[in-house]
């Protein structure tokens, strides 16, 4: 597509002739329509597979580089200075989109479905995809290009880290009818598939092993391909005890994420989210 071949040879500039700096902002406000729209995502599932669409990542990081810091103050005694290229998110109630009242902020890039409900204060990053009926709880984090799916239930400061850079790395995925618990935290392009469930104060990583009780494994990030979480895995915070002798001696042991289950009915009760909030 042009808009791609347009965004490639803009990113791979230094420096921006007048000219180029028009064309290549031309670029990335078209991006930001498609991106705005769900049209384009940073990653993307093909044959089974998160693939990331770098040149979306690359647009991205462009629009940074473009921008200028600009006065975004609401009014004397609340100041924001932000870079001019990458403003709110432009929304009208006819979106279907709940914002609660009290301090959460959508920017711009940013794809919400209809039937989301954003509870006070919340944040969600620029190339971030928030399927149909998600709930984004207080103080939760949708971090740059995270892609969450339809019917997720982010808990109250929960934190989905964001991936820019490098920009070939698949971002943090978390799949359909994902329930995360509170003060958890998803971060370095894992993927959580399809209705697991995250304990509250989990905090995984790409360099996290995750031990599974149920099916006797371990589930790490390797060289080419990101940490995945099971569909209908429920995973809880644990700990391992430290083998080496000073951990012996000492009864010393370290945190790590931990499948007790997969989910049953008892589960899908306990994580159901209350249909007369919506």
């Amino acid at each position: 597509m042009s808009l791609q071949l347009d965004i490639e040879k803009y990113f791979a500039l230094s420096e921006f002739k007048p000219k180029e700096k028009t064309m290549a902002l031309a670029a990335f406000k078209e991006l930001v329509k498609l991106l705005n729209r769900g049209e384009v995502r940073s990653a993307e599932k093909q044959n089974g597979m998160w693939i990331a669409n770098s040149w979306v990542k690359k647009g991205i990081l462009l629009g940074f580089r473009l921008g200028k810091n600009k006065n975004m103050s609401i009014f004397k005694q609340m100041l924001f200075f932000d870079k001019d290229t990458i403003p709110i998110k432009p929304m009208t109630v006819g979106d279907g989109v709940r914002i609660v009242p009290g301090g959460s902020s959508i920017r711009t890039g940013a794809y919400i479905a209809k039937g989301v409900i954003c509870m006070p204060p919340m944040y969600v990053n620029i190339g971030a995809y928030v399927d149909e009926n998600t709930l984004i709880d207080s103080h939760a984090l949708v971090g740059s290009c995270a892609q969450l799916g339809k019917r997720i239930h982010l808990s109250a400061a929960a934190q989905i880290g964001g991936v820019l850079e490098p920009v070939n790395s698949v971002p943090v995925i978390i799949e359909d009818e994902v329930m995360i618990g509170g003060n958890s935290g998803i971060y370095e392009g894992t993927i959580v598939q399809k209705r697991a469930v995250i304990g509250a104060g989990c905090i995984i990583t790409g360099s996290t092993p995750v031990y599974d009780t149920v099916k006797g494994k371990i589930y790490r990030k390797t060289k080419d391909e990101p940490l995945v979480i099971p569909e209908n895995a429920v995973v809880v915070a644990g700990t391992r005890p430290l083998r080496n002798e000073y951990g012996i001696e000492n009864d010393l042991s370290v945190y790590t994420p931990i499948i007790i289950k997969y989910r049953d009915e008892k589960t899908d009760a306990g994580t159901a989210l209350e249909e007369s909030l919506r």
